[in-house]
């Protein structure tokens, strides 16, 4: 069975070690109470971690315009070959959407997004506590999309590996 190149295979495991370190920053760094030093540290490194992901991920589209992704297994059923596109098609969709809609909640809070502490990025809209409290929802419930799909993407994996035991996961391992 073929395999993605090695670019690939680099992106995709980064690009999930940055998602999840965001996902758990989020987390914890919402429950601390007030403003306190360490939660604005906290703040600070999503946002950067965002950043570097949305970053990432234009990388990883241009190389896979460039490079097709490896076929499917011929046993594998066309259902199970559909799901799996679309999956990889709502990841990618959500790589995206995330990072700009944490972007856009943070110039509507007011709030300049410098990235690593010496490259401001431009302020795209003036602060909004309308918008603010929608990019908020927004930047929630597509995280919250994002954790069950990539649930999904982990279980699927996981079954092609021990259940079907059919090479999918070995093509995207290093």
């Amino acid at each position: 069975m073929s395999r993605y190149t090695l670019p690939a295979i680099i992106l995709h495991w980064l690009i999930a070690l940055l998602i999840i370190a965001a996902f758990a920053l989020g987390i914890t760094m919402v429950d601390i109470p007030g403003i306190t030093p360490t939660k604005l540290k906290y703040f600070s490194w999503h946002k950067w971690i965002g950043i570097t992901v949305l970053g990432l991920a234009c990388l990883r589209l241009l190389w896979r315009l460039g490079h097709k992704a490896p076929a499917y297994s011929s046993a594998m059923p066309g259902w199970q070959q559909s799901a799996a596109h679309s999956l990889h098609g709502l990841l990618y969709l959500l790589m995206f959407a995330i990072p700009v809609s944490g972007y856009f909640y943070s110039l509507a809070a007011g709030v300049p997004v410098v990235y690593l502490g010496v490259l401001p990025l431009p302020a795209l809209i003036d602060p909004n506590p309308e918008w603010k409290a929608i990019l908020k929802q927004v930047h929630y419930w597509l995280n919250m999309t994002l954790l069950v799909m990539f649930a999904l993407h982990v279980v699927a994996a996981l079954k092609h590996q021990f259940i079907d035991r059919d090479g999918v996961l070995k093509r995207m391992l290093p």
